[in-house]
C-alpha cells in the first residue's frame, strides 16, 4: 500500500462511533487505488452528512433537489489525473450521507458495511474519472470494477 491519506469530516449526528467505518473506508480507497494501480500517494477528503445536508449539496452541485447516497467531487478529470506528477495526488471529496447508507441496506437487505463499503468504492472510481451516466457500456464497466473491488474486500453480494 502507498500511505494514503484520507481526511475526515463529521457532520451528522445520526452514528456516534465511527471508528470501524473509517477504516472501512479507508480499506476501500486504498483496495481501489491497488485495483486500478494507480501508484501513487493519494489524498482524499470525506465527508460524513445526513441525508438534509447531502440534498443540500445536490441541489446546489447537480440541480437535483433530493437525498442521495453519495456524491463525488474529483479534482482532475481522467486525462489530467494522469498528468499529476505531484505526491501525494489529490483525487477530489467524498461526501456520504450515513443516514442514506443505513436506510439503502435496510432496502437491499444487506449490511451497512457492504453499503458504506460499495458507496466509497462507486465514488473512488469517479475520483479516477468512471462515469456512469455517459452511456451504458460505461455503467457497465463501471458496475463490473465495483463488483470486483468488493469482491477483493471481501464484500460481496449477499
Amino acid at each position: 500500500m502507498f500511505g494514503h491519506e484520507i481526511y475526515f469530516d463529521d457532520q451528522q449526528k445520526l452514528c456516534k462511533d465511527l471508528g470501524a467505518v473509517r477504516k472501512l473506508i479507508e480499506l476501500a480507497c486504498a483496495v481501489t487505488l491497488d485495483s486500478e494501480h494507480f501508484g501513487r500517494r493519494a489524498e482524499i477528503s470525506v465527508v460524513f452528512t445526513d441525508n438534509e445536508g447531502i440534498r443540500e449539496l445536490n441541489r446546489l452541485y447537480r440541480e437535483k433537489d433530493s437525498a442521495t447516497d453519495v456524491l463525488s467531487f474529483p479534482i482532475f478529470e481522467k486525462e489530467e489525473l494522469a498528468q499529476q506528477t505531484e505526491e501525494p495526488v489529490m483525487l477530489g471529496d467524498v461526501v456520504l450521507s450515513l443516514e442514506r447508507a443505513l436506510q439503502q441496506a435496510e432496502e437491499y437487505g444487506h449490511s451497512f458495511e457492504r453499503e458504506v463499503a460499495f458507496l466509497t468504492v462507486h465514488s473512488m472510481l469517479h475520483l479516477l474519472g468512471y462515469d456512469h451516466e455517459t452511456g451504458e457500456e460505461d455503467r457497465l464497466a463501471m458496475r463490473a470494477r465495483e463488483e470486483a473491488i468488493l469482491a477483493d474486500m471481501g464484500q460481496r453480494r449477499d
